[in-house]
């Protein structure tokens, strides 16, 4: 098939896919078949193994280490109800390639969105300015690289249609306003994306993917005696259809609904350094922003980190084990393959209290003289990858949750948090706690409010002294990690654990109301 301009592809997929946006009664995006059989970029825009070695050696022109094409199409789209009548409802094609090449620690970048040969010829040549040397060679054959499959789609998969959502948003709706008189306003969305992504490597690699990916959510505000209370909950990642179920719909209906409710109860805790605990699940985002960012490995190459000449060294009990995981099935931050071409894997960062390992992209690996992690990972092809987290969680210990509360004595427990700051050369953090308990006398007794967590994510981590056997992972989809003006869905995990000191800012007065 001849290349198509992306002006005219889109032209015609917004034809295609446009009413869907809008009408519930039709189907979505037919134009993004996604049959298991593969090469969908040779089979829509002709990109064939030859024409992407031309690419690759035009990037290597000039010279440079290595080079790689990452081709994507994106088609994502949302609805929105707002008290049971639809208020939101559009979509968003992202089509282009982005050719990188390397030199070092440098990078040459182009990218462009006609997938002309001329177009990307042009992009390549970009690319190949970072050096002004012989040109490097490059592989005269690919191999298809072998990867998992870790969010099955079934052959014909063309994302969600838009029929499909608007039942589901209603039962949300209603399911809200049925669990208590005090919801005064629903809102819930749908929001859903399909990927497919082409990359190919100078060094002779090539491997396709397709990536569904979304979430349902709810939001409520409560009223009770003239006050106003919120809470959001999500459900998601790299699902289809099937994932969202009734069983889906009440916990993420319930949820929001409980923990709005629970709120009008809730007192602010003292103020001060005390015993924290953390519950289990959601949780884990501390450990991604306080922690997990400090042992990606290109804070640690430019000596950016904490943990940068922590390797083979202890930052944590023996019983502590840290792993960042691109292998469990559905997660919104499991990968098949990363975005240079490495398969998705198993990472341990710290065993048995030992730091082992830092998250690697291509140049981190290098740069130490290790493979790398399959942590290269990139917002999409207008952008180059970097080392980022895929699914970061801490295993569980050999306590029953209730004993590891009893041991804190008097403290908080934190069920989830939100606004987050982290410093990650430092690792000082702060964090908003939306939902938690007070714990007293080894209990759990109110629901807290307006709290704030303060610490330093290394001596949180060395301030870990036990840890329950309860590991849970977050099944949200909403979650984006930011990081140098990009965004990538993870996920976390955490089981109930407690720290023996971090900075609580609350009230002086122990258990004022708010």
């Amino acid at each position: 098939m001849r290349p198509i301009p992306r002006r005219k592809f889109i032209y015609g997929t917004a034809l295609a896919g446009g009413g869907l946006l809008l009408l519930p009664n039709l189907n979505a995006c037919k134009f993004a078949d996604t049959r298991a059989s593969g090469n969908y970029f040779l089979r829509e825009f002709g990109i064939d193994e030859a024409l992407c070695q031309r690419l690759l050696a035009k990037a290597l022109s000039r010279g440079g280490d290595f080079a790689d094409l990452y081709f994507e199409f994106t088609v994502s789209n949302y609805l929105g109800l707002e008290d049971g009548k639809v208020n939101q409802s559009y979509g968003d094609i992202s089509l282009g390639v982005g050719i990188r090449t390397v030199k070092g620690e440098q990078i040459g970048y182009g990218l462009t969105q006609e997938l002309t040969e001329e177009s990307m010829m042009s992009a390549a040549a970009t690319a190949s300015t970072l050096c002004d040397e012989r040109m490097t060679p490059v592989s005269t054959s690919f191999s298809k690289q072998q990867i998992g499959d870790y969010y099955p789609v079934a052959a014909g998969f063309n994302g969600i249609p838009v029929e499909s959502k608007l039942p589901l948003l209603q039962s949300i709706n209603q399911k809200c306003f049925s669990l208590s008189p005090e919801i005064v306003k629903v809102n819930a969305g749908f929001q859903n994306s399909t990927k497919r992504i082409l990359i190919a490597t100078s060094d002779g690699v090539i491997a396709e993917d397709i990536l569904p990916a979304g979430f349902i959510y709810s939001s409520v505000v409560a009223e009770r005696n003239g006050k106003r209370e919120q809470s959001f909950w999500n459900l998601g990642g790299h699902r289809d259809l099937s994932f969202y179920t009734d069983e889906v719909i009440n916990e993420v209906s319930s949820k929001t609904v409980n923990n709005a409710l629970k709120l009008f109860d809730a007192v602010q805790p003292p103020a001060g350094e005390m015993p924290v605990i953390l519950g289990p699940g959601v949780t884990g985002v501390l450990l991604h922003e306080a922690i997990g960012h400090g042992m990606e490995a290109d804070f640690n190459r430019k000596k950016i980190s904490t943990y940068s000449t922590l390797l083979g060294k202890k930052v944590a009990e023996p019983f502590v084990n840290i792993i960042d995981d691109g292998t469990i099935p559905g997660l919104a931050g499991s990968i098949n393959v990363d975005d240079e071409g490495t398969p998705g894997q198993k990472t341990i960062l710290v065993e048995n209290g030992i730091l082992r390992s830092y998250l690697h992209d291509k140049i981190s690996a290098k740069y130490y003289g290790v493979e790398p992690t399959g942590n290269g990972r990139r917002q999409d092809f207008q952008n180059y990858p970097i080392p980022r987290m895929r699914n970061t969680y801490m295993l569980g210990g050999n306590y029953a949750p209730e004993d590891v509360i009893k041991a804190a004595g008097n403290g908080i427990y934190v069920e989830d948090v939100s606004n987050g700051q982290v410093k990650i050369g430092e690792g000082d953090f702060a964090f908003y706690v939306s939902q938690g308990r007070l714990i007293e006398n080894g209990k759990l007794t109110s629901p807290i409010k307006d709290v704030n967590i303060m610490g330093n994510g290394p001596k949180m981590l060395a301030n870990i002294t036990m840890a329950a056997n309860d590991l849970e992972m977050s099944r949200g989809g909403a979650g984006q990690c930011g990081k140098n003006g990009q965004g990538a869905p993870v996920s976390f995990g955490m089981p109930t654990c407690l720290v023996k000191s971090l900075t609580v800012g609350g009230t002086q007065q122990k258990g004022g109301r708010s």
